[in-house]
């Protein structure tokens, strides 16, 4: 205890002690029984020679701090668990008292590198709030653990995180995983240009429902137009025996959508029924809808023969009289190097979808949060490397 006296509150260098400061003060330490406790002590100040007059070290507490290191760790250990309102509740404290608690508990634990021996990642983005607020995530796909996350979806922030690994860790790359967005495949070419990029497959069969709901929407206002010219709708029961081409046509269009979506081994009796009503009610859509699956095949089928396989499929939809399948043909395309590469390595986004999934959570758990630092510091305590501990516990 000796050691720790009269140390700059800041930097923990030995200073000469300057004053009593404002006398004895109180931190908030773990309750006895239902009872709050605070640990009461002198606060004395010291003329560090790079802070100036500080508050001297206390080894049970971070500089300027009202609470002790244990109470800390439970609160954090409670906020990746748990709700906000039980932990405010339990803890006795504000929401924003628990953010900078978190903040505080990530700094002390993150004191490896996490970037080192990184060799597979995952980089994705993900909205955290409305008005298209992002943060690109990176995640290490050998560990699962997300590794850094940085506020919004640009090639600086990507940038960032690359000036964080530095050039010789970034050359020990071997694989990175990304959707199609054309800002990270250009920051990865120009700081990792030796490594793998692999399409994620989610992201590829996305796009295909993507133009196969364009077709659909097609098919719907053309039906829509259609109903204009419908007789007037009958009341009662008169009216389930009366077929109004345009009208009835848009409404089963419209209740369509999750059995065109949907894995056909998914489908329920009536999603089955419904597609085999599309076949013959809209052939153009069905055919759409034969291309987005057997787009979603090519990622089970063995490597050598997914090139030829897709090749195909690129052919046939570019030549189909359907539009959104003929620019959907153009940007797999355009990506089908990192398509194939998917299939040879067996990788995809599964891991990083999997963080995102568990960051959309954090988000509903933390929205008392004012800005997105804060937000980071959870997410990393939470799907991080490191994980807080109860007080007194291994972690």
């Amino acid at each position: 205890m000796a050691r720790q006296k009269n140390r700059c509150g800041r930097c923990r260098r030995r200073s000469r002690r300057y004053d009593q400061g404002r006398g004895r003060r109180l931190w908030r330490t773990l309750d006895h029984g239902t009872k709050p406790a605070f640990l009461e002590a002198d606060a004395p100040r010291v003329k560090c020679p790079v802070h100036g007059v500080v508050v001297a070290h206390v080894p049970w507490a971070h500089h300027g701090s009202g609470h002790t290191h244990e109470f800390d760790q439970q609160v954090a250990w409670l906020t990746v668990r748990t709700s906000k309102s039980a932990v405010t509740e339990l803890m006795r404290v504000a929401w924003r008292t628990v953010g900078a608690i978190v903040a505080r508990v990530w700094a002390d634990l993150d004191t490896g590198d996490r970037l080192e021996g990184l060799r597979r990642i995952g980089i994705d983005e993900i909205s955290y709030k409305r008005g298209y607020k992002f943060l690109t995530v990176v995640v290490d796909h050998d560990t699962g653990h997300l590794v850094w996350a940085g506020e919004g979806r640009t090639k600086a922030v990507l940038r960032r995180f690359f000036d964080d690994l530095g050039p010789d860790r970034a050359a020990q790359l071997t694989h990175v995983s990304a959707d199609g967005a054309d800002y990270i495949a250009e920051v990865v070419a120009q700081r990792c240009p030796n490594a793998v990029v692999c399409a994620d497959p989610f992201h590829v069969v996305q796009w295909a429902n993507d133009a196969l709901t364009k077709v659909r929407l097609e098919s719907w206002r053309a039906a829509r137009k259609l109903a204009r010219r419908d007789p007037p709708a009958r009341s009662g029961p008169a009216r389930k025996a009366q077929w109004l081409p345009g009208r009835d046509t848009a409404n089963a269009l419209k209740g369509a959508r999750f059995a065109l979506w949907k894995n056909p081994e998914n489908l329920t009796e009536k999603q089955h029924a419904k597609l085999a009503w599309v076949a013959i009610a809209d052939p153009r859509l069905h055919t759409a809808y034969l291309f987005k699956e057997r787009l979603r095949l090519v990622f089970k089928m063995r490597p050598e023969d997914a090139a030829d396989y897709l090749d195909e499929w690129i052919d046939q939809a570019s030549h189909s009289d359907i539009a959104p399948m003929a620019e959907l043909a153009e940007r797999i395309t355009r990506h089908r190097t990192r398509i194939l590469a998917a299939i040879e390595h067996d990788m995809s986004n599964g891991p990083v979808e999997s963080v995102n999934t568990k960051i959309r959570l954090l988000t509903r758990i933390a929205f008392g949060y004012k800005n997105p630092e804060a937000l980071i510091a959870l997410a990393m305590l939470a799907l991080g490397p490191h994980r807080p501990a109860l007080p007194g516990r291994p972690s």
